[in-house]
C-alpha cells in the first residue's frame, strides 16, 4: 500500500524510504546504547566525583606496599589506580587514555600490585608494540619486584618451548609480557592465548586497536581475558569510528551486537557543508555520552603544573631553486596523472613523489640518467664481486634505485667513484638552509635536540648534513635492534656532548624517555598528526626540567602545506571529543 503511494509522487522512491528505515534503525541502536552508558556512568558518578575532586579523601585505595618503597605514585597517577580499581569493583572495562607522558604504564603496573594485593594474583597478559617491550619488564623491576614477569618473545621455537613451559605449569609467573606480534603470529601463538584464562589483558599503545576490520583486531579479540584495559594517549585520531572500535574491543559484550549500525552511524558524512555541522555536533554528542563511563583521560597542563611549557613553532621552509624546479617537474606529472585510468593509486604515488621532492631532490633518481647508468654497469664489470655478472641485469637494479643510493654505490666501489655526486648537491635542500642556523642557534645556548623524520633515507642524508657541520649525534630507526635502543638511549642521557638524537618517527615515537633533550625539530611531518604528538613527548614528559621547544618543518607551497592543514583538523576532533560543554577538559570524559 505505502509502496503504492510513494510510486505515485515523483519526488519519492522505495530506495529513499529504505534509506530512511535504516537510518532510524541505527539511531534506535545508538540511542539503546547511550541509555546503557548513561546508567553506568550514574552507578559510578559519584564515585568518580570522590576520586578526581575530593584529593585523599575520596580514595579507596592506597599505593599498593608491594610497590618499590623507594617509588611513590603521582597524586594523579594515585587518582588513576582508584578509577581502575573502581571500574574493576562494578565489572566495567576501560582505556586509560592519559595524555603522552603522564605514566600509563606506572599506573597499570600498580593497579595489577593492586589486585596481587587483594587475591588475585593472576595470570595476566601485556600486549605491547615490540619497541616497549624492555622499558614494560625494566618498569615492571624497577617498581613491583615481587609481580613474576614471564616475558613472552623470541624466536618461532623459543615460544614453542615457553608454551610447552605455560601449558604444562613448569613455570610461575602473574604477567606475561609479549608483543602485539608475538600474541597473534601464528596458530599456535594465538591457541595460547585462547587455552590459559587470563584474568587481565592490558593493551598497550591501545590505538593500535583503532581498526575493527584488522587482522590484528580480529585475533585479539579471541583473547580468553575475562577483564581488558587499553593504553592509549590517543583514543580519537582520524574520525569518531576508530573510538567506537576501541569501545566495542574493551567492552565486547555491550558492543559487539550491534557492530554493523556504529559502523555505518559513525563512518558516513554530511552531504552539505551546514549539514557536516550540525551532523558532526550530533555525532560527537553521542559519541561522549557512549564513551562517559569507560574513558579516563588527563591531559599534562592539568596535572603537572611543575612540568615546563612546550613552545610550538610552525617554520615554513622555502625550496632550494633546483629543487624547486624538480617539484614543479612532478607537479605536472601529478596533472597527468589525475587524468588517467588508475588515477587513485597513481595519486597516491605521486602524492609520496611530491612529499619526498619537499624533503630532498636526492631522494629520487634524476641526476643520474639512464646513459650515466648504462655507464656504470660497465664498469661494475670490473670489481671482482660482479665479474661474472650481467650489465643489463645491474642496469635493471641501478634503475630503481634514487639519487642517494647511487651515490652511496659510487662511493662504495672504486670503479664508480667518478660518478659520486658533488658535497653541493647532497646539500641542497631548503629545509637544510633553514636548519643549518636552527641548529646552530641551538648550540650557542647549550640546549640539545632529538630530530625526527618519517623516511629512513632521509635520515641517511641527514648523517652526512649532521657530519658535515660537525654535529656529534647518535641515530635509532626502525632496523634498531630492541637490544640496542636502550643502550643508545641511556648513552644520550648520559652523555652531555651528544648533541642530537636522530630519530625516526615511527620507530622513536613510542617508548623512549629523552627528557635530556630540550628541543624537538620534526623534519617532515606525518600525515597522522599523533605520531608527531607522540614523537615531541619523548622530550616533554615527566622528569623534564627546561621548557621544551617543538619546531616543524615545512615545505613552503609544497604538499606539506596541505597535511598541515588536515592535521590540524585532526586535532580539533580530538579537542572536541575531550572538552566538557563548559569548555573545561574533564577528568572523565
Amino acid at each position: 500500500m505505502l509502496v503504492n503511494k510513494v510510486n505515485k509522487v515523483n519526488t519519492l522512491s522505495i530506495d529513499l524510504i529504505w534509506d530512511c528505515k535504516i537510518l532510524i534503525k541505527e539511531r534506535e541502536v545508538v540511542l539503546r546504547l547511550m541509555n546503557k552508558c548513561e546508567d553506568i556512568s550514574r552507578k559510578l558518578m559519584k564515585q568518580v566525583t570522590q576520586i578526581t575532586e575530593d584529593g585523599e579523601s575520596g580514595w579507596n585505595v592506597e599505593q599498593p606496599s608491594i610497590l618499590s618503597e623507594s617509588l611513590v605514585l603521582k597524586p594523579y597517577q594515585k587518582i588513576g589506580l582508584n578509577w581502575l580499581a573502581l571500574l574493576h569493583k562494578h565489572k566495567v572495562n576501560g582505556i586509560l587514555a592519559d595524555e603522552m607522558g603522564l605514566g600509563k604504564t606506572v599506573q597499570a603496573i600498580a593497579f595489577l600490585a593492586h589486585l596481587y594485593m587483594n587475591g588475585d594474583s593472576g595470570p595476566h597478559v601485556v600486549v605491547v608494540p615490540a619497541s616497549t617491550l624492555d622499558n614494560w619488564v625494566r618498569e615492571f623491576n624497577h617498581w613491583c619486584p615481587d609481580l613474576n614477569i614471564l616475558l613472552y618473545y623470541g624466536s618461532q621455537e623459543e615460544r614453542k618451548h615457553l608454551r610447552y613451559d605455560i601449558l604444562n605449569n613448569v613455570i610461575e609467573f602473574n604477567v606475561i609480557v609479549t608483543t602485539y606480534n608475538c600474541a597473534i603470529s601464528s596458530a599456535e601463538d594465538r591457541g595460547l592465548f585462547r587455552r590459559i584464562k587470563l584474568n587481565y589483558a592490558v593493551f598497550d599503545e591501545g590505538h593500535m586497536l583503532k581498526n575493527m576490520s584488522s587482522i590484528r583486531y580480529q585475533h585479539l579479540m579471541t583473547l580468553n581475558a575475562k577483564n581488558r584495559l587499553l593504553l592509549t594517549g590517543t583514543p580519537v585520531q582520524n574520525n569518531l569510528l576508530e573510538l567506537m572500535s576501541l569501545l566495542n574491543f574493551v567492552m565486547p559484550h555491550m558492543f559487539s551486537s550491534s557492530t554493523s549500525e556504529i559502523k555505518r552511524m559513525f563512518s558516513s558524512k554530511a552531504k552539505s557543508t551546514d549539514e557536516q555541522s550540525t551532523f558532526e555536533k550530533e555525532r560527537i554528542a553521542h559519541a561522549k555520552l557512549i564513551m562517559k563511563p569507560f574513558i579516563l583521560k588527563r591531559v599534562k597542563s592539568e596535572v603537572l603544573k611543575q612540568l615546563p611549557p612546550k613552545q610550538d613553532h610552525i617554520t615554513f621552509c622555502q625550496m632550494s631553486k633546483k629543487q624547486q624546479q624538480l617539484y614543479d617537474d612532478l607537479m605536472v606529472k601529478l596533472k597527468r596523472s589525475i587524468e588517467g585510468p588508475e588515477k587513485n593509486s597513481e595519486l597516491c604515488n605521486v602524492m609520496m613523489h611530491l612529499r619526498k621532492m619537499a624533503n630532498h631532490p636526492l631522494l629520487h633518481r634524476q641526476y643520474y640518467t639512464a646513459e650515466k647508468l648504462r655507464s656504470m654497469s660497465k664498469l661494475m664489470l670490473k670489481e671482482p664481486t660482479h665479474r661474472d655478472a650481467n650489465p643489463d641485469l645491474i642496469f635493471e637494479d641501478m634503475e630503481v634505485m634514487t639519487d642517494f643510493e647511487l651515490h652511496r654505490l659510487c662511493s662504495e666501489f672504486s670503479s664508480l667513484s667518478k660518478y659520486r655526486l658533488e658535497k653541493a648537491l647532497l646539500l641542497d635542500s631548503g629545509k637544510f638552509e633553514v636548519l643549518d642556523q636552527l641548529l646552530s642557534d641551538i648550540k650557542n645556548k647549550g640546549s640539545r635536540v632529538v630530530l625526527f623524520s618519517q623516511f629512513t633515507m632521509m635520515l641517511d642524508i641527514l648523517e652526512v648534513f649532521l657530519k658535515h657541520n660537525q654535529h656529534r649525534y647518535i641515530r635509532l630507526d626502525g632496523k634498531t635492534q630492541i637490544s640496542e635502543r636502550i643502550h643508545l638511549i641511556d648513552q644520550f642521557n648520559n652523555d652531555m656532548d651528544i648533541f642530537i638524537f636522530l630519530l625516526s618517527t615511527k620507530a622513536g615515537g613510542l617508548g623512549i624517555n629523552l627528557t635530556s633533550a630540550n628541543v624537538v625539530i620534526l623534519h617532515d611531518i606525518d600525515c597522522n598528526p599523533y605520531n608527531d604528538k607522540q614523537a615531541e613527548d619523548r622530550c616533554h614528559r615527566v622528569g623534564q626540567t627546561k621548557e621544551v621547544t617543538v619546531y616543524r618543518l615545512i615545505g613552503k607551497g609544497t604538499i606539506e602545506e596541505s597535511m598541515l592543514k588536515i592535521s590540524q583538523q585532526k586535532l580539533r576532533l580530538e579537542q572536541d571529543m575531550t572538552t566538557s560543554d563548559t569548555g573545561m577538559s574533564p577528568y572523565s570524559v
